[in-house]
């Protein structure tokens, strides 16, 4: 049985109307700043909207993974803290942040965003570890698109710090990019009864039957999906939800 609100949403979808007056796959308004932290080597503001997302990117050297001995590590971390939102809670990493930060993992792993191999110093012995921290400032919905851009913007801005000696100063930037070889953009596209929605509000979340992420390229090639919700989705939906993942992905595009 569909509850008096959701039916309500479902009401104002099938006019062609969101909560804040948007068509159902409008975006909300997108301001994205780089290289905003001087402490951390990469880093991006992301507002969509009320939600906003910085994100930091921070390098070290590590040991390599014992079976990619001659790549350099990735890791992805999202934390989601009670002042971006009052629902979440301080302490280990809840189901939320956990996806966030797989999928956007994900998305830029399968993409081959960065040569792994040109962050091997030594092989099996020294790499270069590229770790992505994703902190949401406030959450009014669509985290984890939010943070897909915050990561791209923020890896596109890092600089290597200097190193002498096997000394890291991280007091001082290089002008030594990453080595990045695609740009992959993660874009959700939200199913609610039979209509198909982006960046949703988070009221507009509590309703959502099923969602597909799909992770995209800037050659439009999809190196990712994600399914998530409920209901299932027929072959159709799918088509119509990358196809539409597509459209927003390049619209996105045009501000970076």
């Amino acid at each position: 049985m569909i509850n008096e609100r959701k039916q309500h949403l479902l009401n104002s979808l099938a006019k062609g109307v969101r909560y804040d007056g948007r068509k159902l796959t409008e975006l909300r308004k997108i301001v994205i700043e780089s290289d905003i932290s001087r402490s951390a080597e990469g880093s991006a503001r992301v507002k969509f909207g009320g939600t906003e997302i910085i994100v930091g990117i921070k390098t070290a050297v590590e040991k390599p993974f014992p079976d990619t001995p001659e790549d350099g590590n990735l890791m992805v971390n999202a934390e989601l803290r009670p002042i971006a939102n009052p629902d979440f809670e301080p302490g280990p990493p809840g189901e939320q942040a956990i996806e966030i930060a797989r999928v956007i993992d994900r998305t830029i792993r399968e993409a081959k965003a960065i040569d792994t191999k040109k962050l091997c110093i030594k092989p099996a012995e020294e790499v270069w570890s590229v770790i992505i921290d994703i902190c949401p400032i406030n959450d009014e919905g669509n985290l984890l698109d939010v943070g897909s851009v915050g990561a791209l913007v923020a890896l596109k801005s890092t600089k290597f710090p200097k190193r002498e000696d096997k000394k890291i100063d991280y007091l001082t930037r290089t002008e030594e990019s990453l080595p990045l070889l695609k740009e992959p953009l993660a874009i959700t596209v939200f199913k609610i009864g039979p209509y198909f929605i982006v960046d949703p509000l988070s009221e507009e979340e509590q309703y959502v039957d099923a969602r597909l992420t799909v992770g995209i390229t800037s050659e439009n090639i999809i190196c990712a999906l994600q399914k998530g919700g409920a209901d299932s989705l027929t072959q159709e939906e799918i088509k119509n939800m990358v196809d539409i993942a597509m459209e927003k992905a390049s619209e996105i595009r045009k501000l970076l």
